[in-house]
This record gives C-alpha cells, structure tokens and sequence, in this order.
C-alpha cells in the first residue's frame, strides 16, 4: 500500500480488526520510510460497477463519492457516522445484488434519497433540490408537502398565533 504522506510503495500493517459489521477490515498501517499512520479498508467488491450518466457516458462507481453525497446532504446536521457508513454499505450492497454491471446514476439517486428520508428530513431536502435539480420555490414546496410539512400554500397567508 502506498503512503499517501511520502508516496513510498512500502507500508507495514500494524493492527488489524473487522469494520463495518464485519463487511470490511481496518487496517492501521505505518510507513517505515516517513513514519507516517494511516487507516485502510479492505471491502469485498463482487463486480465492478459503472455508472452510466444522464449524457451516456459511463464512468466507474466510486464508493467515496456516494459517501461524499451523503457527508454534503448532511452536512452541520447531527448524524452518527455509522448510521452513515450503513446507508452507503446498504446502497453499495444493493447495487452490486441487482447483478447489473451499469447502473443508471438516477438508480444511484433515488437509493440515496430513501435512505436520507429515513435519516434526516433537512438532508433529504438538500440532496433533492439538486438531484432534483430544483428552479423556484414552488419545487420546495411540492417536495415539503410531501414529506408531510403543514407549509401553507403558495398564495395562502400566513397568519402567526395570537399572543395570549
């Protein structure tokens, strides 16, 4: 494994232990060159997947990216990181479960958007707006009502509570 710190090729294990529910391994490595310490996971991958964009273009499934997409949607939100790292697992497990090689990056989406539904109704909104690929507010809107929220409609007033 290459050090990301000196970029020396070699890089010795020093610890060792199952992750992820047992899905992954973390690996705690040392450089003997520059004595630098980084942690590694070692995941089961069955097949490699491809995304295939909206323009047809078809580029290689990045694990980090989704986790990324989730880490922007719930940004400044309170989340448990491992509740995190499960959503991504589960998407990641269920991608390569379809026993498809290219998967539609609007599939990719919509598993996104169900699990941060589940999660977090603010990151949902987030990760749906430009997903969604929002224009004016009435799309918020439409996508609140949804989720439930008691908004008043567009050309509604509204009216605060009297103060007693």
């Amino acid at each position: 494994m290459r050090c990301p710190f000196c970029q020396s090729l070699d890089s010795q294990v020093k610890d060792s232990r199952p992750a992820e529910d047992g899905a992954a391994i973390r690996r705690r490595r040392v450089c003997p060159d520059c004595g630098g310490r980084f942690t590694t996971f070692e995941r089961v991958q069955l097949r490699d997947l491809y995304v295939v964009k909206k323009s047809g273009r078809k580029v290689p499934f990045d694990r980090d990216k989704l986790a990324r997409s989730f880490e922007i949607a719930l940004r400044k939100r309170p989340m448990d990181p491992e509740r995190v790292e499960r959503a991504v697992s589960g998407i990641v497990r269920q991608l390569e479960s379809t026993g498809e090689q290219e998967i539609a990056a609007e599939n990719i989406g919509t598993l996104v958007m169900e699990a941060l539904k589940g999660m977090d109704d603010v990151a949902y909104v987030r990760f749906a707006s430009v997903y969604k690929n929002f224009r004016d507010p009435q799309d918020f809107q439409d996508l609140l009502g949804e989720l439930g929220g008691n908004l008043p409609a567009a050309n509604e007033e509204v009216i605060a509570p009297a103060k007693d």
